[in-house]
């Protein structure tokens, strides 16, 4: 097992009812910017519960964040908070919102000079943030419970991701009966986009890690035998728990202490949301079964693994396994609604050589846990996932 540093100061209130409890959570002086994307939050009645709970205390509202929050919209939430003189952030919403408060209470910090260069040097230039919670309504990403965040810039196709111990939230409330009347695509994507977390952080290569193995495999199996169930049944209230929590624990940092990360998928799949606006599950279910495929022989044995303690692959040999669990994944991901081909969204060819410059100029011409996914194959995994 590698040597790691683990720290995460998130509380957890997990269950229904739960908004309630804002009232203790939130300094009862404290002025509040409450943050949301589309205004979904208005139409299920969390809105009013939220400002129910906060009471007497200032409230002002910053609404419009996109699925993929851009600098440009968030640079007018800076200027907000610094105006209203906001002292604590509330995020509402899923993964996008709870980024954009990241950024946002950085930012608003920021001595730095232009915020951008928060993403330019991954959030290692941030000295301080205001003090921010969250109220999860779409479970995806886990940023309820890390510090990472991203960010993509309009005006130049950039899709940056920062991390930093300033920006954990204080607080993320978490309760699955406000997951119901998720659409059955946010749903799909949810699910996908955990167990891709979990993928980059387990299916690497072995360092004699039992502990994190068999925590990431619970999860994966986990959200194969629930993801399915969510579609069938969304109002069943322990399916979204259950999905809900496996979508927190899946990048809160546990599995991924003392061993090796990945993160190869991410890095295309981001240059595929800023260049053509894909969702950010699609692009991870575009790019991931290519990727193994590519890079089997060096994840050989981890792939072998997978095979067998999440697919219960045993039979034939090494290589038939392997494929047919690759398979497996994939159909996963094609029975949770999200398509995992480039065509499939009316991209071709055409498309790669713009990725790969884009790669380059971020500097993700060695991506992966051995540093070897050069852009020829990150070009070898686009064009097999044509």
């Amino acid at each position: 097992m590698l040597n790691f540093d683990f720290y995460n100061p998130t509380q957890i209130l997990f269950g229904k009812g739960r908004i309630a409890d804002l009232n203790k959570v939130v300094p009862s002086d404290a002025k509040v910017l409450l943050m949301y994307g589309g205004g979904s939050i208005k139409k299920n009645g969390v809105f009013d519960e939220v400002i129910a709970a906060l009471g007497e205390r200032e409230v002002s509202e910053f609404s419009g964040i996109e699925p993929n929050p851009t600098y440009e919209t968030l640079l007018v939430a800076i200027d907000l908070v610094k105006t209203k003189k906001i002292d604590f952030l509330l995020a509402v919403g899923g993964g996008s919102v709870i980024d954009s408060a990241k950024f946002v209470a950085a930012a608003a910090l920021f001595e730095g000079g232009e915020p951008w260069a928060i993403l330019e040097k991954r959030g290692s230039n941030i000295s301080k943030a205001l003090p921010f919670g969250a109220i999860l309504t779409l479970p995806a990403t886990g940023s309820e419970m890390n510090s990472g965040s991203v960010v993509t810039r309009r005006s130049i196709n950039a899709k940056m991701a920062f991390n930093s111990r300033h920006c954990f939230p204080k607080f993320s409330i978490l309760d699955p009966s406000k997951t119901f009347t998720l659409p059955v695509r946010q749903i799909g994507n949810g699910a996908v986009d955990a167990f891709i977390h979990v993928m980059e952080q387990y299916l690497t290569y072995p360092v004699n890690s039992p502990v994190q193995d068999r925590f990431a495999e619970g999860l994966l199996k986990t959200i194969i035998e629930e993801g399915p169930k969510a579609l069938a049944n969304p109002e069943d209230y322990d399916v979204r728990a259950n999905l809900m929590w496996c979508a927190t624990m899946a990048l809160n940092g546990i599995i991924s202490t003392g061993v090796p990360q990945d993160w190869a998928t991410h890095m295309i799949g981001h240059e595929l949301t800023a260049l053509h606006g894909l969702d950010h599950a699609q692009t991870l279910a575009i790019i991931l079964p290519s990727m193994l495929r590519i890079r089997k022989e060096g994840k050989l044995e981890k792939l072998l693994q997978y095979a067998e303690r999440v697919w219960d692959l045993r039979e034939g040999d090494e290589n038939a396994c392997i494929d047919a669990a690759i398979t497996c994944t994939q159909d996963f991901f094609e029975e949770m609604g999200v398509k995992t081909h480039l065509s499939d969204y009316a991209l071709d060819a055409d498309c790669i050589t713009p990725i790969l410059a884009a790669l380059e100029s971020h500097r993700m011409v060695t991506l992966g846990e051995k540093r070897d996914v050069t852009l020829d194959i990150s070009r070898q995994v686009l064009e097999l996932s044509l």
